[in-house]
């Protein structure tokens, strides 16, 4: 096995052949650059070279152009063409090939449905994605308590809903436990959710939920699967979108052991359009994917992300990617000029050409590059032409990417959507008993009423002497018993009954 993945090389004007090396690529990096330039190649490229060695990728496809991974190239492939002169430049021995991918998607239209629960998500992620504030949030915390304190499973929004509208009616209540619970915020969250379930939301939470060795298997011939991710309509609902990758990566942090320094990761996660993630977003998130970032590649993961100017990214994370591929920065104002020489001024210096110069010359397919190297220390800069990929450039059609869902070891696992006994159902039934039990009650003081009709009726043809004779028989009949029944059915009868309903409604989970 190669102790790395050949990025590329040189030539003429170009420096020594790129190598990103095996044992330090968990330690993240960067591909940046305008659009157009090669970025998605470079991914293209990386993931091809990380299935090769038996790493898993998972990646998410946002034009669409990253399907052609699952198909041969070929030399006579219009999109190859321009590649074959390129290989010979950079003395590759170019073998075309194609790669085992499985199809996800959160809608569920080009490849497996991929899903999550609401109680997995969590409140904080879900706050992020429906934009709530503070105040907004904490009442989203109360109701994840109550579910977690009163067995209520959250797994799809329709449990939220329905929980959310018991912890409206019982604000009173909850407010004297929890703090402030504000019915207008119940409403405002209500709303949001509303909102999500309009932008595919909805898709995304249920069972049956992603079991994370499903995503990074190795195939029988020993390579890695590559994951892609349908994004390309997932992209109309960026917030969606971040939230869901940033999930993800929070439940491999939580759930894989931790490996050390391996020598090659156990996983490999591409974050394209990585802007998304940190455009107006609340310091707690920011400083959670620090955290996720920081400690992951002790788990064996890498996390590449991918996006038009490293600036994008917050430098407290930038600073934690070693390994770096920038494509052509456009400098066509001054903001761009100043944020051009900070991308040069990360790079360590290589004394034959000027950094932020090469960054904004290199053509399409180019890229300035720094690669971690021994003792994990950054390499020198180097111009590095991008070696073409094994697979094929651009997408496959509908009829291929169908038949290599079929052929998926994923196929039918995740198709069919299960519903299960969880919070919505179990609170619909709590809310049947108490209407059932006041039926019941109602019937009950309707009776009542109808036998003391009876007896007025009955007292008043057979005189006093009868009237006498019916209440002894009353009175030893009916003892006590009776006469905390006709006590209950006028309590029933008045605004002290309706509120006894109320109050079995209202009290739901008490005893359960």
């Amino acid at each position: 096995m190669s102790d790395g993945i050949f990025l590329g090389g040189g030539g003429n004007d170009y420096g020594e052949a790129q190598d990103l090396l095996l044992k330090y690529a968990n330690r993240h990096g960067l591909i940046a650059g305008a659009t157009g330039t090669g970025k998605t190649v470079t991914l293209q490229i990386l993931a091809e070279g990380f299935s090769a060695i038996g790493v898993p990728v998972f990646l998410s496809d946002v034009k669409g152009d990253l399907s052609g991974l699952a198909k041969s190239g070929s030399a006579d492939f219009k999109l190859h063409e321009p590649f074959m002169k390129r290989a010979d430049t950079i003395g590759l021995d170019l073998q075309y090939d194609k790669f085992p991918v499985t199809f996800w998607d959160l809608l569920g239209e080009q490849g497996h449905p991929i899903r999550t629960t609401v109680a997995e998500m969590g409140p904080l992620l879900l706050s992020t994605l429906m934009g709530l504030t503070e105040a907004q949030e904490g009442v989203l915390n109360v109701a994840f308590r109550v579910s977690d304190e009163e067995g209520l499973p959250l797994l799809d929004l329709e449990d939220l809903q329905a929980l959310l509208v018991w912890v409206g009616q019982n604000s009173k209540e909850l407010s004297l436990r929890y703090g402030n619970v504000a019915t207008s915020s119940v409403g405002a969250i209500q709303r949001q959710l509303l909102v999500l379930e309009n932008q595919g939301g909805a898709g995304l939470f249920g069972e049956p939920a992603l079991d994370l060795r499903d995503i990074m298997a190795t195939e029988d011939d020993g390579r890695g699967r590559i994951n892609i991710l349908a994004s390309d309509k997932l992209m109309a609902s960026p917030k969606l979108y971040a939230t869901f990758l940033l999930w993800l990566l929070s439940e491999l942090f939580e759930e894989l052991p931790e490996v050390g320094n391996p020598d090659k990761p156990k996983l490999v996660f591409f974050f394209d359009e990585a802007h998304l993630l940190f455009d107006d977003a609340p310091k707690a998130l920011v400083d959670k994917v620090e955290q996720v970032a920081r400690l992951i590649r002790s788990k064996g993961v890498g996390v590449y992300f991918i996006t038009q100017n490293p600036a994008d990214v917050p430098e407290d994370i930038l600073g934690q990617l070693g390994n770096r591929v920038q494509h052509a920065l456009r400098a066509f104002t001054a903001n761009d000029q100043k944020e051009l020489k900070q991308a040069a001024d990360t790079y360590r210096p290589n004394p034959a050409f000027d950094t932020a110069e090469a960054i904004r010359e290199v053509g399409t397919g180019e890229a300035v590059t720094s690669m971690l190297i021994e003792k994990g220390i950054p390499g020198i800069v180097e111009r590095t032409l991008i070696r073409p990929p094994s697979s094929q450039l651009g997408p496959i059609t509908k009829a291929e990417r169908a038949e290599v869902m079929a052929a998926s070891p994923m196929s039918g696992k995740y198709d069919e959507r299960l519903d299960r006994n969880s919070a919505a159902e179990m609170l619909a039934k709590r809310a049947g008993e108490a209407a059932e039990a006041a039926e019941k009650a109602e019937d009950a003081e309707e009776k009542l009423e109808a036998e003391e009709r009876e007896h007025k009726q009955g007292r008043r043809y057979t005189g006093s002497d009868g009237e006498r004779s019916t209440s002894r028989r009353s009175s030893k009949s009916e003892g006590w018993g009776g006469a905390i029944a006709t006590v209950v059915a006028k309590e029933l009868k008045g605004t002290t009954g309706r509120r006894i309903v109320r109050g079995i409604l209202g009290g739901l989970f008490k005893g359960r």
